[in-house]
């Protein structure tokens, strides 16, 4: 499935150009030349992605984002704006934007700011404010625990597989904690090269490197009074480990380039799908960070454990989408629940939401049955293929063709692979290379865009 983008500028040659550059990149584009054309457009879809233009006639980009947050907060909104405006860009992400682009941009800029948006969507957002829908014992627990937690500033540590809503957990602890009118800012550490996270997160100063044309606050200022979340800790560098247990000692950055360090008041939640603990053992993350960390630790069972919860999910998201996708009265079956509550779900409750929305977005009617669901579940659930690996089979050769059936099933789509697989995209990539399926599966891509 492509991910839909809606592009938002009053300037024709600036949507030409954005919408040019990402169709080329597979994205399915949307432009508007309004913010209320835009809003007209969202009460026909639902979209991944809104990029939006911070000065316009009659609506401007902040007041957007507001409309965009209030009905679909899950959704990222990236902010253009000229070099006058940087200081409102900044506002507008402490509003909830997820980043801005300073015109003239580079294509190359547009690319890295778009990926990393849409890896940045909450794993599960059940309503606007942040309700997680379980019936499970043990998970209800968590939550209870997490309440509690919410009250202090200790840090937290969250573990679960991917696809089981941590980030959802740690907006819920946000909403109710005594910050939680300040910002909540989000960083995915798996999703950017080390150079990059660090300026992402501790800011640079004007002339610091090649292309630092202005002063950049990181994540850690922006957050302040509020929450940062680290997600995906267990991918991130040792330099930058080391630099990061800094910040949460001394509670000060030191941006790249900067004379003075910036006082900073932030509560840190970081997020793993890895064991930490055996990472400390490995010598892959340190142990003083680590502790640091684990101050109040959190698990999230996987939905495999919380088998009570698929249906009433099922139901939930298929009222949700039958919303945004103007169909109302499509429902569930008899029997495709019974085929849902049948799926061990590898990737846990992000793949049960996308198996829900694709085959209400391609439902021909108002009951969705066991047809409407066969493309949208595992092909080794509905096709009766044996799961268990032919015997003298390597590791390594079960490890590739899982990968490369994962792949397919997505459709190529190697951000929801990772996550159904529970590694991150890094490590993804660094298999596909190991193995040489990376060529592959960019023919594959490029047959599916064209």
């Amino acid at each position: 499935m492509q991910e839909e983008v809606l592009v938002v500028d009053d300037e024709p040659q600036m949507l030409i150009a954005i919408h040019e550059t990402l169709r080329r990149k597979g994205y399915s584009i949307t432009t508007a030349g309004s913010a209320r054309e835009a809003l007209c457009r969202m009460r026909e879809k639902y979209y991944h992605l809104v990029i939006t233009d911070m000065r316009m006639p009659e609506m401007n980009g902040v007041d957007l984002l507001k409309k965009v947050k209030a009905s679909v907060p899950r959704t990222p909104v990236v902010m253009l704006t000229a070099y006058g405006t940087i200081q409102s860009a900044v506002d507008a992400m402490k509003q909830g934007a997820f980043d801005y682009l300073l015109k003239p941009f580079s294509s190359e800029s547009l690319e890295n700011v778009v990926r990393r948006a849409l890896d940045s969507t909450p794993e599960l957002e059940c309503a606007a404010n942040y309700e997680i829908v379980t019936q499970d014992p043990a998970f209800s627990r968590v939550l209870d625990r997490a309440r509690q937690a919410a009250a202090s500033t200790a840090t937290v540590l969250i573990e679960a597989e991917s696809g089981t809503g941590k980030e959802l957990l740690a907006r819920m602890i946000h909403k109710e904690s005594p910050r939680a009118s300040g910002p909540f800012v989000a960083v995915n550490c798996a999703a950017l090269p080390e150079n990059l996270l660090e300026s992402e997160l501790f800011g640079y100063e004007r002339g610091a490197f090649t292309g630092a044309s202005v002063s950049k606050p990181g994540k850690f200022e922006m957050a302040h009074h509020g929450t940062l979340l680290l997600d995906e800790i267990g991918e991130m560098a040792p330099l930058l480990q080391a630099k990061l247990l800094r910040v949460l000692q001394e509670r000060e950055v030191d941006r790249i380039g900067g004379k003075d360090p910036v006082r900073i008041d932030v509560r840190v939640i970081a997020t793993t799908n890895r064991d930490l603990a055996l990472l400390v053992r490995a010598g892959g993350f340190r142990e003083d960070l680590y502790y640091r960390l684990n101050v109040i630790r959190l698990h999230i069972p996987p939905l495999r454990q919380r088998s009570g919860d698929v249906l009433l999910l099922a139901d939930f998201f298929c009222r949700r989408y039958a919303k945004a996708f103007g169909k109302p009265g499509t429902h569930l079956s008899r029997s495709a629940l019974e085929l849902l509550s049948r799926q061990t779900w590898p990737g846990n409750v992000r793949e049960l939401e996308n198996a829900v929305q694709r085959a209400v977005a391609l439902a021909t009617q108002e009951n969705i049955d066991l047809l409407d669901l066969s493309s949208s579940v595992s092909k080794t659930e509905t096709e009766g293929e044996d799961p268990v690996p032919a015997a003298g089979m390597t590791v390594r050769e079960m490890e590739r063709q899982l990968i490369q059936r994962t792949l397919q099933n997505t459709g190529g789509n190697r951000t929801h692979a990772a996550r159904i697989l529970g590694i991150s995209l890094r490590t993804l990539r660094n298999k596909l290379n190991e193995f040489g399926l990376q060529d592959r599966q960019a023919r594959f891509a490029q047959s599916r865009v064209s």
